[in-house]
């Protein structure tokens, strides 16, 4: 199976339904630049904002807007990087769980509408499965697959040798699905916003 190779709108279409099963809201855009805008659309001024590590939303701009600083958003991330006492990074890291919104990618998703997203060291999961109020995926459709169990093939396959050279550029250390959390469904109960946003290019791994 190729992993890189964008999805058909009919597959695009399938998955999407798949999603709104499983109570995730999608959009589509064609490019990067409108993904971001589509971000800044959805976050409201004041609130504060959680990501994960992803090339997904350094490709796209995320990173560097969030860094500039002229969002209007709490950014928890520059609160924690800026702390030098490893003790109270600690303590900032557990506390951004509590984010208003949360961003990030996923490693693979099925056209039925679940999705996989793996971490080495779970720092982002409490976000995805429980804490923060409101998730944004931004996902290259080419990380769509036929099936569940599809999803983990991509990521044992394809994106851990990826991210795992990536890490030992950036770090001298690489990663490991050492943690995975599968996304079948988001309770309605919950009263919590699940967006995520198709883009039209190969992003991330």
């Amino acid at each position: 199976m190729k992993y890189d190779s964008l999805a058909t709108d009919e597959i695009i279409k399938k998955t999407i339904a798949g999603l709104k099963e499983r109570h995730v809201e999608t959009v589509v855009v064609e490019n990067g630049a409108a993904a971001l805008e589509k971000i800044k659309e959805l976050i409201p001024e004041g609130a504060s904002v959680m990501n994960g590590a992803s090339k997904t939303l350094e490709q796209i701009g995320f990173v560097e807007y969030l860094k500039a600083n002229e969002h209007g958003w709490n950014n928890l991330h520059s609160s924690i990087v800026a702390e030098t006492d490893p003790a109270k990074q600690a303590l900032l890291r557990k506390q951004a769980s509590l984010s208003d919104y949360y961003l990030g990618s996923v490693h693979a998703i099925a056209e039925t509408g679940e999705f996989i997203i793996a971490s080495n060291t779970g720092s982002q999961l409490p976000h995805i499965v429980f804490t923060s109020a409101n998730l944004i995926f931004v996902v290259g459709v080419q990380k769509i697959v036929p099936s569940l169990a599809d999803t983990f093939k991509r990521l044992e396959e394809y994106v851990i040798p990826l991210e795992d050279k990536h890490m030992q550029e950036l770090y001298g250390i690489g990663t490991a699905e050492n943690k995975i959390v599968i996304f079948k469904n988001e309770n309605p109960m919950m009263g919590r916003k699940v967006n995520l946003i198709f883009v039209k290019e190969v992003l991330g791994f």
